[in-house]
């Protein structure tokens, strides 16, 4: 009998593709989601559902009875409380980690780990690693940086501008990062599990070591859309302005924003480049998307799909 692999962040962006990469394998797949709506993301996909989220004890328990392995994937990225950050990250992460003491435990997590100091979020995902790290069970860390590719709806605005001839980002002269496709972080995910990859924290990439800047990202989206957008360097003050008054609303109730100040912190960072290039070759696997290809076959999904 094929091994059991317990899922969480289904419903998010990566997950869908996460759950493709692994039932490819033939894996046995018990996902966790939030409600029981269809899910289109998951259509022609044989796994059993569990309804519940992090902080249901129960249904946790349900997911991860009997599992091989369990790979976490869900995160909050956005929240209008600091605390609530650490309650889902941290918290939802050490509840399920617990609850699974023998499997393979594979968490997700992000490069923004790398500088708790910058966000609150960046905060809860180190202290999920930390939880993770300290497992007396297998399990393995990956970070990956900012991702992209089909589905994706957080970047979706930045397309739409770059669309509209305006390529923005921030005013930092030597700001660097690593991106890789969606479709490229999930097989990697895949792989470690069927590897039965433990004991090590990773940074994973599209391979381009030296990283992109804004402005290559600028290029590259406008090459993608058919347009030679202006690229345009915002100011910390004017995006720190903005990040208030969003701020604001999410204290007010209104439609949560993630554009905050301490999210403004993480983009004024200057260094988001993989430094340790170790996992491709302990998985003997190599990305299939560079920025170039990945950001056309992106643009012609979200073409398809009528997003742009």
């Amino acid at each position: 009998m094929s091994r059991l692999v317990a899922v969480t962040g289904v419903t998010g962006f990566v997950g869908p593709h996460l759950v493709a990469a692994l039932a490819r394998r033939g894996l046995r797949l018990r996902l966790l989601v939030r409600r029981w709506s269809p899910l289109p993301s998951l259509a022609g996909v044989d796994a059993d559902m569990v309804l519940g989220d992090l902080s249901d004890e129960a249904a946790l328990k349900r997911l991860v009875a009997g599992a091989d392995a369990v790979v976490h994937a869900a995160a909050l990225i956005k929240a209008r409380h600091a605390a609530d950050f650490l309650a889902v990250n941290r918290d939802g992460t050490a509840l399920l980690s617990a609850l699974a003491p023998d499997a393979l435990f594979v968490l997700l997590s992000s490069l923004a780990a790398r500088e708790p100091q910058l966000s609150p979020y960046a905060n809860s995902k180190r202290a999920a690693e930390q939880v993770v790290a300290s497992r007396s069970g297998p399990w393995l860390i990956v970070r990956a940086p900012a991702v992209y590719g089909p589905g994706d709806r957080e970047t979706l605005a930045y397309f739409q501008t770059v669309a509209g001839g305006l390529a923005v980002r921030p005013a930092v002269p030597s700001a660097r990062l690593s991106l890789i496709h969606v479709a490229d972080l999930a097989e990697a995910l895949a792989r470690s599990v069927e590897q039965n990859i433990n004991g090590s924290l990773y940074e994973i990439d599209d391979g381009r070591e030296t990283g992109y800047s804004y402005r290559d990202m600028g290029t590259e989206a406008g090459r993608a859309v058919g347009r030679r957008p202006l690229s345009l360097a915002v100011p910390r003050f004017v995006m720190a302005g903005l990040a208030r008054v969003n701020a604001l609303n999410n204290a007010l109730g209104g439609k949560l924003q993630i554009l905050t100040p301490p999210k403004v912190n993480e983009i004024f960072h200057s260094d988001w480049t993989v430094h340790d290039r170790r996992l491709p070759g302990v998985l003997g696997w190599a990305p299939q998307h560079d920025l170039a290809s990945g950001f056309a076959e992106t643009i012609s999904w979200y073409r398809q799909a009528k997003w742009l």
